[in-house]
């Protein structure tokens, strides 16, 4: 039996958020291992990640190592008058932060700390689940789907790059037209690479 998109979210989720907090430290500090071993990540300078939320794995290990190379930081903020997309903000250890809708915190909007999509180097996606092929399941607004488009069509501007717990690997996932394969994707243990 197929497990439909939502079962699979729901199964995923709760996998992910058994796993205790120093299990989610571990797997922070394992991250950076693996992704700091990615060529483009040594070349990068503008960085679009994003705060873990909801059991993801641990990215504040990962932006502080990234401070630490001098990369710059954005962090997705909610558009606030294109529905469905997303902005990009500078983000450091001094950024105001908000609650957004869906009580993540994000940057407060600021236009001097926009960066447009064209310049940032990688954008980092957040997951549910992940397949052999690439294919993620996100949350279901469609935010990463539509900020990765431009890029699934021509393979030009931010390279994207998911981060996932291992557990949150399965076989195969049901597959919608508008779904955005990444090119790689990093766990503690590996990293996936489909280019």
């Amino acid at each position: 039996m197929t497990l439909s998109r939502q079962e699979f979210r729901k199964q995923i989720r709760f996998k992910r958020n058994q796993l205790h907090s120093d299990a989610q430290h571990l797997a922070g500090l394992d991250l950076i291992r693996q992704f700091s071993s990615l060529p483009e990540v040594k070349q990068a300078q503008h960085i679009a990640l994003y705060l873990s939320a909801d059991g993801e794995i641990e990215t504040h290990p990962l932006i502080e190592w990234m401070w630490q190379q001098g990369k710059q930081i954005y962090l997705p903020v909610i558009h606030p008058f294109s529905k469905g997309h997303l902005l990009f903000l500078h983000y450091d250890e001094n950024t105001p932060m908000v609650m957004n809708r869906y009580s993540i915190a994000e940057p407060k909007l600021n236009q001097t700390q926009i960066i447009p999509i064209s310049k940032l180097d990688l954008i980092c996606t957040p997951l549910v689940a992940f397949d052999t092929t690439g294919h993620r399941l996100g949350m279901g607004g469609g935010y990463y789907d539509r900020t990765l488009e431009p890029w699934f069509q021509t393979k030009q501007g931010p390279k994207p790059i998911g981060l996932a717990h291992d557990c949150q690997q399965v076989d195969r996932l049901p597959i919608a037209s508008w779904d955005v394969p990444l090119p790689k994707i990093v766990t503690p243990s590996q990293i996936w690479d489909w280019e």
